[in-house]
This record gives structure tokens, C-alpha cells and sequence, in this order.
């Protein structure tokens, strides 16, 4: 799976905030002073914290125990 945002992601977001951006702009805002990689950093972050979150509660079981797996485990 990938996930990323797109330069049409980017206008979208720009025009919501009712911030007028061209695309030159926006292409110039991703490759200025590394934001795209923070950007790319951030939701790979997100991403890990997503899929740890959702083991934890895919393997709870409702009477307290968690069928052996602990938060120490799943850390990547």
C-alpha cells in the first residue's frame, strides 16, 4: 500500500483554508527546505501508530486478557 499527498491534495487543502496556490506554487512548497520529506516522515509515523493501535485492539479480548501479546511486542 501507498499512501501520499499529491500535489492535487495539496491545492485542495490550500483552497479549503482559503489560501489561493498555484500549482507552480504548491510543486515549490514540497521541494523547499526538505517538506516533503518531514511531510513523507510524519505519516509514515502515523502510519506505524495506526497499524500498532489497531493490533492492540484487534487482539484485546474483553475479559482483561490479551491473548499473550503485549505492547512491547508489537513496538516496531
Amino acid at each position: 500500500m501507498m499512501a501520499e499527498i499529491t500535489l492535487p491534495h495539496l491545492l485542495r487543502l490550500a483552497n479549503e483554508h482559503g489560501c489561493s496556490v498555484s500549482r507552480q506554487q504548491a510543486t515549490a512548497f514540497l521541494n523547499q527546505e526538505g517538506h516533503a520529506y518531514e511531510m513523507w516522515k510524519h505519516m509514515m509515523q502515523a502510519g506505524e501508530d495506526f497499524i500498532k493501535d489497531s493490533l492492540l485492539r484487534s487482539r484485546f479480548i474483553p475479559d482483561g486478557k490479551n491473548d499473550g501479546v503485549s505492547a512491547a511486542t508489537i513496538m516496531m
